[in-house]
């Protein structure tokens, strides 16, 4: 977990209709985890790649930006800066996280104004039609793919794993409660008892 959220609580707006506010949250949420992660690469590390056909940290952020870019402009038709002006004028991990943020905050504007409607409409995506709220958890999943990524591009460099949803074999705290066993997942579980009468296979209802 990063100690300081690049958006904090305070700078997520109210959504118009409070269903949809978990959409605000969540957005929210991914930028700061994806901003935890491309902070702490270095500069050098920006032309890293482990492997000839992967591709490089700063490519991938480069990607991050652009591609976002294109799903909210192009797909959700929110108000976005020109293609040529997205990226930072500088190829740095400072540069590029504080430019993450910064196409994130009109971004949560302009969905915490949206309704019903507008999210259940269906709208063009590539080749294909799909409602505006699978549109825009598409785009987390996307996001998401990438910044798990960079985070394996962590390890082959031998840099500590920063925690995202849960402790890592590198940062960890108290109360932490990894699901690691079976007798861990069994905690909170609780047989649900069998009714006489209910859940008999066809078998034993033929033969009874």
């Amino acid at each position: 977990m990063s100690p300081v959220s690049a958006i904090t609580e305070t700078d997520i707006p109210a959504a118009a209709q409070p269903r949809w506010q978990h959409v605000l949250d969540t957005y929210a949420s991914e930028i700061n985890k994806v901003h935890s992660v491309w902070s702490q690469f270095s500069e050098a590390e920006m032309a890293y790649y482990p492997h000839p056909k992967s591709t490089a940290v700063g490519e991938i952020m480069k990607h991050e930006l652009l591609s976002g870019r294109r799903f909210f402009g192009e797909f959700l038709e929110s108000p976005e800066p020109a293609p040529a002006e997205v990226l930072p004028s500088q190829n740095t991990p400072a540069a590029f996280s504080k430019r993450l943020v910064e196409l994130a905050h009109p971004r949560l504007a302009f969905l915490a104004q949206r309704d019903d409607r507008w999210w259940l409409t269906t709208a063009r995506f590539f080749d294909v039609e799909r409602q505006r709220i699978w549109i825009f958890w598409r785009r987390i999943l996307h996001t998401a793919h990438h910044r798990t990524q960079l985070s394996v591009y962590f390890r082959l460099l031998d840099k500590p794993v920063p925690a995202i949803y849960g402790p890592t074999a590198d940062v960890s705290w108290e109360g932490a409660d990894p699901t690691l066993t079976v007798e861990a997942a069994s905690r909170g579980f609780s047989p649900q008892p069998v009714r006489a009468g209910v859940d008999k296979s066809p078998e034993q209802s033929e033969t009874e």
